[in-house]
């Protein structure tokens, strides 16, 4: 360095600069991870192996529908994670240094993905409040960049939004993401370049992914009375067939639409559905099942348990 010249860390000859865009640096600085479609073949997940924060005294208070035997929920978890396995999906899991809260297993609620990263979540109730600490932790452990949380009074859940395709994203309020919260996410989503559907939920719904499930970039399955009409509208208008849910019985006790879609036409869902897992393979849907009665006693399906964390991107 001549004497005058400016020192590299003031911009001189030394001075290196910054060309890539963040999302750009993903699988170089940051880990492998994103998504910006529900169908690309699925790669990655985070999920939570419960214990004994099932066995509650008081499952009411505790957002659950019954007692839970806690060796069968294992036994079943564990038949989760076997068949992802066999899926070749990666499994990541959250293994929290503490005990942790019961509602834990549901990682669908705890952040979105986008392909610059994960938005943490805001759960609604006291009873889950403090679980986005865990999993903002272990996704910071995996090398996952959080891009994003919500402030103020904004609640939101990450089962509340989804890709419709990969320029344009579901945003739902209801129960569980209210509108301040949904709103947040709007300006995040769009500050990133993507177009947002606000849609609203009806009484008695908990989350949209109860309602509505992609198959493939064609077509998609909906729970008729509780799926909002300006999303099957905008579905129709981004050219799915939109096919309802032919058992509704099944979709509430059962939890049909409950799955993750492995990718195009393939998708894992809740044994135990003969009709809907009929009516989709009659659409070309291959449907693997994993058996959840005792599971879902906790007042969730697969797709809640399951934090998707890659997919392959459009």
């Amino acid at each position: 360095m001549k004497k005058g010249d400016l020192h590299s860390a003031y911009g001189g000859e030394g001075w290196s600069q910054r060309e890539k865009t963040h999302r750009e640096e993903i699988g170089e600085i940051w880990a492998e991870c994103g998504i910006n479609t529900e169908c690309g073949k699925l790669r990655s997940v985070l999920l939570h192996k419960p214990g004994r924060e099932l066995k509650v005294d008081e499952p009411e208070s505790f957002q659950m529908l019954d007692h839970i035997d806690l060796n069968r929920a294992q036994e079943e978890y564990e038949n989760l994670i076997d068949t992802y396995e066999e899926q070749q999906v990666e499994i990541h899991l959250v293994e929290p240094n503490s005990e942790p809260p019961p509602n834990l297993m549901f990682m669908a609620d705890l952040f979105f993905m986008t392909p610059e990263g994960a938005i943490l979540g805001r759960p609604a109730s006291t009873v889950r409040a403090g679980e986005e600490r865990i999993v903002q932790q272990k996704l910071a452990n995996m090398g996952i960049p959080v891009i994003g949380s919500f402030r103020s009074s904004g609640t939101f859940e990450g089962a509340d939004a989804a890709w419709l395709n990969q320029t344009t994203v579901f945003v739902a309020d209801g129960l569980r993401t209210n509108v301040d919260g949904a709103e947040q996410l709007k300006r995040a989503l769009e500050d990133m370049g993507f177009e947002v559907i606000r849609v609203g939920l009806p009484v008695g719904s908990m989350h949209l992914m109860g309602v509505l499930r992609f198959l493939n970039k064609q077509k998609a399955i909906v729970w008729p009375g509780r799926t909002p009409y300006r999303a099957v509208q905008a579905l129709r208008n981004s050219g799915y067939e939109v096919l309802f849910a032919p058992d509704l019985e099944e979709a509430k006790k059962g939890l049909a639409l409950n799955f993750v879609t492995l990718h195009s036409d393939k998708i894992l869902m809740p044994g135990g559905n003969p009709v809907t897992q009929g009516f989709l393979e009659d659409e070309g849907v291959e449907c693997i099942t994993v058996s959840i009665p005792e599971l879902s006693k906790a007042a969730g399906g697969i797709g809640c348990m399951s934090g998707i964390v890659q997919r392959k991107m459009e």
